[in-house]
């Protein structure tokens, strides 16, 4: 199964759809301390190393909310750059894996800039979901990556032929601020996502009839369903599959649905595989 999913990838018809998991072998070059990726992690960052009440940390947006409403959405924007654009982390296994299969298009619902390290030599669209912007109906914003800098280009002005990196949820990289964290913003991401206002034109074409291989991601808050279900929308069926080592019951009857296979597995099994695979091909 793995072999298949990795063929796919190279061929084109299988795209990678990463979530914070991905992320769970990085570290602060500093310090040493693990990269807040998933949601109760990034809360106890946010609120300088503490917990925040039952409600609040019930998912990141909620608690990015609170803390919009107390202190300004300012306030969550610094953190996400100070932790993402300002802090040296150690590369994730994962992303170095795909560095090596260059796929010619990706998903990250992460923050961080490490997808976009992966592709620094190569020219490629660069994707970012906006949210809560005047002056624009559209909720996201497009880059062209030269292989040395990045220039902001219009959709007419995309060449379909480069790599896509469709960074839904924002990166510090290359304008900062461009986030969806809090209860607000994904309100109003995910309305205009349902209206076809979050995807680019060209975008929509090249996802036609893909199918998703899910890494690192959960699918128990509607959150993060939402986002999917839209962005996957067009695919072929089935949809694909989620590499999930223990999945719940909510999880097993969304996915079902959805038409996702649940593979019972872990990253590393899956790093490990292609490992012994190039071995034995070399």
């Amino acid at each position: 199964m793995a072999q298949s999913w990795i063929n796919g990838i190279v061929a084109g018809t299988v795209v990678p759809y990463l979530g914070p998991g991905v992320l769970a072998d990085v570290r602060a070059l500093a310090d040493g301390r693990p990269m807040p990726a998933q949601s109760d992690d990034l809360i106890i960052a946010m609120n300088d190393g503490k917990p925040m009440s039952p409600k609040l940390m019930y998912e990141f947006p909620r608690a990015a909310m609170n803390v919009e409403l107390k202190r300004g959405r300012s306030t969550v924007n610094k953190f996400l750059m100070r932790t993402y654009g300002q802090t040296d982390w150690t590369r994730a296994a994962v992303h170095d894996w795909l560095a090596a299969l260059k796929p010619h298009y990706v998903i990250d619902i992460n923050r961080d800039t490490q997808l976009q390290d992966s592709y620094a030599a190569t020219p490629h669209t660069l994707v970012v979901g906006i949210a809560r912007l005047g002056g624009t109906a559209w909720r996201f914003k497009l880059f062209a990556w030269d292989g040395m800098n990045y220039a902001e280009v219009t959709p007419e002005a995309v060449n379909p032929a480069l790599p896509v990196l469709f960074k839904p949820m924002g990166t510090p990289r290359p304008q900062a601020n461009n986030f969806i964290a809090s209860d607000a913003d994904y309100v109003d991401y995910i309305t205009e996502l349902m209206g076809g206002f979050a995807i680019p034109s060209h975008v929509k074409t090249l996802r036609a009839g893909k199918r998703y291989l899910f890494l690192g991601i959960r699918f128990n808050r509607d959150t993060e369903r939402m986002v999917m279900s839209d962005l996957v929308y067009g695919s072929a069926q089935p949809v694909g599959w989620a590499l999930i080592e223990q999945p719940t019951a909510k999880e097993q009857r969304f996915l079902g649905r959805m038409g996702i296979e649940i593979i019972a597995g872990n990253l590393p099994d899956l790093l490990a595989h292609d490992r012994m695979a190039s071995s034995a091909c070399a």
